[in-house]
């Protein structure tokens, strides 16, 4: 008797329940009017779908075969690093560029042999920039503003000159800074392409990592083209540049600690200065860098009475030397062969106060597959000298640059 009284009442309170899971119509809604079926929804907004996104982007890969004794015969095909980047108008005299860094990662675990690998994004430039001075004629200045992850003063300039799918320019491989970083800077173009003036100030903790202290790097770069008007074709390009960058880092005692003197909140030197030639014809690349870099460290001191903090100041230079020749284009300018020829000499002293150096060298052959894209065959070697702490690397090279 209970089974059938349960049964009978579950029986009533089923379609009540199911009919309570559909809400009942709204009378009070407008009912779309069928001869403009279009009517309730939003009208599009015709700014935002007119807005255009440039986009380009550069591959650089390469296969690798090692000749020195440690790694003898280890060999690998590499896809180095994807560069993206979208460009976008922002407003009047507002642009918005980002260049995204894809890349693969390696870190090592607890020290053993084994690897984890993947492929990270990170952003290498992200700013807006406006420009403050639109020239109209030649005569004209022109002027413009970057604010967010903006270039530094010369690394980005001179990768016109070397081809940075090869290797980073000599600054960028002796660690002198990296091409980007937080921070603002403007570049001034003055009347008839008499030269250009960049300055800027960034965090100084380049686009590889965050802000880490209260410390920010000053940099300037002035570049002038003493034969500009020239007849010869070789000589318009020469440029004549001067850069400097003055930066500091905090110093490890500045929290202070138990048992030490005190907190230390001033900034250790970290600055660099140099001087740039370079020619830059389709024909004929010729790059000379001198640099120095002049900079603050601390010793194993403790920052306590009985181990005082002490400041170790270090000096040191590159010079460096390349040119890349098209030796049929120097022949005949209407010939089409797409053969070059890259050398490249670096001698980097990392404490003139020693005579341990090392020197970097380059030497290939280069063939473009087209216009945007190009192969080449190459030899780089690196090799320490009078007791430099520097790894010797013998390495042949296949690379490829795909500019898309």
């Amino acid at each position: 008797m209970q089974m059938k009284c349960a049964a009978l009442l579950a029986s009533l309170l089923l379609p009540a329940a199911a009919s309570a899971q559909y809400a009942a119509p709204d009378s009070t809604k407008p009912k779309p009017d069928p001869a403009k079926p279009d009517s309730v929804k939003p009208a599009p907004n015709p700014q935002l779908a007119a807005t255009p996104i440039n986009f380009s982007g550069v591959l650089f890969a390469n296969y690798q075969y090692h000749g020195e004794a440690a790694n003898r015969a280890q060999n690998k095909f590499d896809l180095e690093r994807v560069h993206l980047t979208f460009r976008m108008p922002a407003g009047d005299r507002v642009l918005f560029r980002l260049t995204t860094d894809i890349f693969q990662q390696q870190s090592s675990a607890n020290n053993a042999d084994a690897y984890y690998r993947g492929w990270v994004v990170r952003a290498k430039y992200a700013y807006l920039k406006y420009d403050y001075l639109q020239a109209k004629t030649p005569a004209d200045w022109a002027a413009f503003v970057r604010m967010g992850l903006v270039f530094t003063a010369f690394i980005e300039h001179e990768e016109n000159f070397w081809p940075r799918w090869l290797s980073t320019v000599p600054t960028e491989r002796a660690g002198y800074f990296l091409p980007g970083d937080g921070g603002v800077s403007t570049l001034v173009t003055f009347p008839n392409k008499l030269g250009e003036l960049y300055a800027g100030v960034t965090n100084g903790t380049f686009f590889t990592s965050r802000e880490t202290d209260r410390f920010k790097d000053y940099q300037a770069r002035f570049t002038f083209p003493p034969l500009g008007k020239s007849d010869l074709s070789y000589l318009r390009t020469l440029a004549l540049d001067g850069w400097v960058y003055r930066g500091a880092t905090a110093s490890k005692f500045v929290n202070g600690g138990l048992g030490q003197v005190s907190p230390e909140g001033t900034g250790l030197d970290r600055n660099r200065w140099g001087l740039f030639a370079g020619i830059r014809d389709p024909r004929l690349v010729v790059g000379l860098d001198y640099a120095q870099r002049m900079e603050q460290g601390e010793g194993t001191s403790l920052n306590t009475p009985a181990s005082p903090r002490t400041v170790i100041d270090t000096t040191g230079t590159l010079f460096s030397a390349y040119s890349v020749v098209r030796p049929f284009q120097i022949a005949d300018a209407k010939s089409t062969i797409p053969f070059g020829i890259v050398g490249r000499y670096d001698r980097v002293k990392p404490n003139t106060s020693r005579d341990g150096h090392y020197n970097v060298l380059i030497a290939g052959l280069i063939w473009d597959l087209s216009k945007r894209s190009s192969i080449s065959l190459d030899y780089q070697e690196q090799t320490p000298h009078s007791g430099a702490v520097i790894a010797a690397t013998k390495t042949y090279f296949l690379h490829l640059v795909a500019n898309f």
